[in-house]
This record gives C-alpha cells, structure tokens and sequence, in this order.
C-alpha cells in the first residue's frame, strides 16, 4: 500500500506544522490480496488482520500521498428489517453486528442519493458515544471513500450530538452526515444502536429519500469499500487516503460559536456566576457529558460539581438516558431535596432532548416551550426582531398556541416528527417549535436542541434578575411559569408510556380506537365530557403539499380538553402505547393542582375508552410525565 501522511497543526508552535509518513504492511504477506468479488458474502465487520506500523516524523510542510484509491466490490445479498424511518435505523446492537447490516444500509443509501449529492462531497460523522460507534465509523469511512466521497468529517472519539452534526452540516456546507444514534434509548451489548442520514439543510433525510434506501436494501448485491486502513479517531487532524480525506475535528468548537452567536453568553454568564444562583446540568453519561464543562463550567462560569453524570460512557453507566421524571432520577432527587439548586436540566442519549426544572418544580416541555417563544425577544439576541412564527407537534398542549395567538404569529400543528418543522423553516415561517417528548428548538438548526433549550432558559432566568442586587430574591422558574400561567391560562397535560407492549395487542388497540372514531359523531357523551370531534390526525405540509395520514387517534372535547393515543416506533423492540392527557384551566385559582388530580377523570377516561389492559395486558404505564 502506498504511505499515507497525516498533517496536524504543532499545538505548541502553530506556525510550524507536523507530517507524519506511515508505512503500512501486511504481517501475513508482503503483497495485499483485494477481498473475494464473489461467492458468499463476505462479512465487514470481522477482527481486523494484524498490521506492522512504521512511523517517520519531520519538520517539514510537504508531505507524500498516492492519487489512487483502491476500491474493493464485496459481494452482499439483501437483509430483512432495514425499512427506515425518520429517525432512521434502530435495531439491537447484535442485529447490527451481524453480517454486513449495517454495511448493507450504508451502501443503499448511496445508491439511493443522486450522485451530485456525495461524488467528491463533504459529509459530516458523528454520534452518541454508545457502544458500537467506533467499529461502526470505522465502516462507514471505508464506504464512503469506495463510493467516491471527497471529504468526511468525524468527531473526535466518534462524538457529535445530534445538534452539533446538524450545525456543522450548515456552517460547513456539507451534503449531509451521518448520526449513530438510538438517541434515548438504553445503550451496550444487549441493547439498542441506530443511524440516520441528515441532508445539506442539517435536516434528517425526507421520506422521498428513506424510502428509496429501504427499497434499495432489497435489492442490493454488491458493497463499494475502500482498501484504507483504520483511521485514529482519536486525534484532531487530516489523514489523507488518495483524493479522499478525513478531518479529525473538536466535537464542541462550530456548535459553541453558534450558541455564542445565538445567545447573549455576558448576560447568561452574570446569572450563573452569582454567588446565590446555583445550577445543576445532568448529562446522563450520554453525549452532552462532552459539551457540558466546555459551555457550563469554561465558558459561562459554573462550578466543576454543577456538573452530574457528565463523563460519556458505551452504556450510559448502565443508565436510560431519557431526560423525564423516571429515568433522570439523579437530577429529580438533587431538584427535590431541601436546600437544592435553583436551576435544573438534563439531556438525552444524543443531546437534543432537554428536561427543564426548578427547585421542586417541574417544567412540563409543553409549558417550556410556550415559556421560551413567549420571552425570546427580550431575552435571546438571535430573536431580537421577534419570532418568524411558532409550531408543535400534534400531541404536545395548546400552550404554544396561546402564545401565537397573543403575538399575532403565524402557528402550525403538525405531526410527530421534526422533519415537519425543518419544512417550515426551510420556507422562513417557523423559528422556535416543540414537542411535548421533551424536545425544544428553533431554526438555529434543523434538529431539536437540548443545550439550546437549557441555555434560552438560563438566558430568560438572567433577564429577569439581570438588576437584582446580591442579597435580593431571585425570579425563580417557579416564578417565571406561573406568571404565564396567570397570562395565558394553564393547560395540564400528563403523557403514559406503557414501553414494548407486544406489537400484535397494541396494533389492535389502535384500529379498534379507528372504529370507534369513525362512529363517533360531535355531541356524543363521554363520562362528564361532550365531544366535539374525533378523528385520525391528517396533515397536509403547506410547503411541499406531502400528505401524511394516521398520525394518531385524537378524541377532543368541547371544553378544549384532549386524550390522544399513539404508537410510538422509536425503541428497536415492541411497539410502546402513549396516551396523552390535556384540560385548559383559566381560573388562576386551580392552577395549583397537580397535574395527576387535575387530570385524573380524563385519564380514567382515556384507560376505559381504549380497553388497554385488555389489548396490551399492561395495568401500570412505564413512564408518566
């Protein structure tokens, strides 16, 4: 194989820069045998065979490389169970670790793109930290370089959050990237792995596109893979392969440049330096552990202990990292205590989840963000000229809606999805959105954010104290919601997960609900309730006309209260059931309640009207937030 140079920057002396001349050779023969182009497939992800390396350094700026990059045809056949969704690919890891799946996915994504959008291109990789990652780039590398890719950029260590992948997606004008993702869901061995494939806007990839990657994984045969070695993930730099290369790059770097950019960091930093202001980020060993002392601690001045689970690890320290009230129970337990902090948050698997708290007080997504839409002009410098216009995911509370309405905004309900937002502010109609999954974001980019939603709540905590003197009470969370309780009306919403229910029972559960609507009709009694509508949420998209259909069984009352049911498809087993639960209450005086009394006949409600224990055998949900 021809010597392959490595160039980096010399740290200690930035104008002088190092190269490195690597000799690569087979232990086992002098001369390399292209892997077989026929019979049998041939797995991708076996041990590797055992190199001899041989290193040379010198000062000089030039370096050596061969202009030819040899390309390797594997034989493949297709696999079952690669239909993608939006978020992707989610399996087990083990299913993805079997022969040539995960290589099977990669190459039919290829073969799905037009040739303009990677021949000679940049593409950005990166992902959660979980187990798997790095054998995984590792392939998806070689990949990309047999399909003609120009340049890919890969975190370091195989790390970027979902919202930095997007960031530099559009800061560096790249075609598109990859995440390794499940995002909140459990990592490890016995566990789940995912990919997905952003495209150039730093949106996740339309269905028009993960369509056609799925029909191509039924047909594929054969894989282009590149006869390159591993790459050290571990250092930033370039390693250049022929006319491709790999740019090692700082996972945190263009993603802080863009919050400094969004955020006013003097103001957020005034707060968090205050000596009676005390904070607590939990990152649940997942992704955000990177990005958390870099913006938290370096950069706005938080003490190194304000700093929970924030070390990344393969499994998440045997953790689920879903930021609720279930699955954070660290940051619940630390939020709820005595004396604890005045400002809580957590974060998921891939950084772009977000739990908001105060001190022993609870933000319900839905609630945060109607709270961050409604202060964003006079608290965030990238919305001084005010909002474009706001959105939510159908299920999430009419919170929001109040906001628009009051603002005189533009307002979109929309399905489950953040594609459908990418849409709208792809057309300059959408700027901050959410769903009530504890996913929050605006049109900094085209993936919700999770430290975008912790850092607009500190920047909106610090506005309002930002002329309290030492010694003065502080504006608390608690303050800040209540206050736009008494503005805008208090919509109680609860969510019960009930996790891989037996798809068969929950998939039934559904279609009876389906029947059931179609017989409904407006005045129809339920308990105590009247019903104006039912119906299987449809959603036409004003920007490109797409329609999506059965988007979830809505049952809505005449007194604006709600019950939805869904399935959800975002774990790699089973099917989970959510129920969501919402009653607008004006009168200031109930707005006390907690949610679970307030709620309590309409949840009876919704448990007696879908007959879940008798579909899914199920009697207590998994998750109630």
């Amino acid at each position: 194989m021809a010597p392959i140079t490595f160039s980096y920057p010399n740290i200690l002396s930035p104008s002088i820069s190092l190269s490195f001349t690597i000799s690569v050779h087979s232990t086992s023969s002098l001369t390399h045998s292209p892997m077989a182009t026929t019979g049998a497939a041939t797995s991708l992800l076996s041990p590797p065979s055992l190199h001899r390396l041989t290193a040379t350094a010198s000062s000089s700026t030039t370096f050596t490389e061969s202009q030819d990059l040899k390309v390797n045809t594997i034989h493949t056949k297709p696999i079952e169970g690669q239909k993608t969704g939006t978020s992707g690919l989610r399996k087990k890891v083990k299913v993805f670790m079997q022969e040539n799946y995960l290589a099977n996915w990669i190459q039919a994504l290829f073969n799905s793109l037009p040739p303009e959008d990677y021949k000679n291109a940049l593409l950005v990789l990166g992902g959660d930290g979980r187990y798997f990652n790095k054998e995984a780039a590792q392939l998806i590398i070689k990949i990309a370089a047999g399909n003609g890719v120009g340049k890919i950029l890969v975190g370091k260590e195989g790390i970027l959050s979902t919202p930095a992948v997007s960031a530099i997606i559009r800061k560096r004008k790249a075609n598109g990237g990859f995440i390794m993702s499940a995002s909140h869901n459990p990592g490890g061995p016995e566990y789940d792995w995912g990919i997905k494939f952003n495209y150039s806007s730093g949106q996740p990839a339309p269905e028009s596109i993960t369509d056609k990657i799925y029909g191509n994984t039924l047909s594929i045969s054969e894989i282009k893979l590149a006869d390159i070695p591993d790459v050290d993930l571990s250092s930033v730099g370039v390693s250049k392969y022929g006319n491709f290369s790999v740019e090692i790059v700082h996972p945190v770097s263009d993603y802080l440049d863009l919050m400094e950019e969004v955020f006013d960091f003097s103001l957020i930093k005034s707060l968090v330096s205050r000596p009676d202001f005390r904070l607590t980020f939990d990152a649940m060993h997942a992704v955000t552990g990177a990005y958390a002392n870099p913006i938290f601690v370096d950069k706005l001045g938080a003490s190194q202990d304000s700093i929970c689970n924030g070390v990344p690890l393969e499994d998440f320290g045997h953790g689920h990292p879903d930021p609720n009230l279930t699955y954070a129970k660290d940051l619940v337990n630390i939020m709820y205590s005595d004396n604890g902090p005045d400002f809580g948050a957590a974060s998921d698997g891939d950084g772009d989840r977000n739990m908001i708290l105060g001190r022993q007080f609870f933000v319900t997504p839905s609630d945060s963000v109607a709270i961050i839409a409604a202060n964003a002009q006079e608290s965030i410098p990238y919305f001084k000229s005010g909002p474009k216009g706001l959105a939510r995911s159908m299920p999430t509370s009419g919170a929001l809606d109040r906001v628009a309405e009051k603002l005189s905004l533009p307002f979109f309900e929309v399905p489950t999805g953040w594609k459908f937002f990418g849409n709208l502010m792809d057309a300059g109609t959408l700027s901050i959105c959410g769903e009530e999954s504890f996913g929050t974001g605006s049109d900094h980019i085209r993936e919700k954010d999770g430290i975008w939603a912790v850092l607009a709540w500190l920047s909106i905590i610090a506005y309002r104290n930002k002329n309290k003197k030492p010694g003065e009470k502080l504006v608390s969370v608690a303050d800040i919601v209540k206050e736009h309780w008494t503005t805008y009306g208090r919509n109680y919403f609860s969510r019960y997960d009930y996790e891989e229910c037996e798809s068969e029972g929950a998939n039934e559960m559904i279609n009876y609900l389906r029947d059931l609507i179609s017989k409904s009709k407006q005045g129809d009694k339920y308990g105590d309730y009247t019903l104006q509508l039912a119906d299987d949420f449809k959603y036409t998209d004003p920007v490109d006309g797409s329609v999506s259909t059965k988007q979830g069984v809505r049952f809505v009352f005449t007194d604006g209260s709600r019950i939805i049911f869904r399935l959800s498809g975002t774990g790699s087993a089973g099917a989970t059931v959510r129920i969501y639960i919402e009653q607008f209450e004006p009168d200031v005086s109930k707005h006390d309640l907690d949610a679970q009394v307030a709620l309590k006949p309409l949840i009876d409600l919704a448990l007696s009207v879908s007959k879940l224990k008798d579909f899914t055998g199920r009697e207590k949900a998994t998750v109630i937030t």
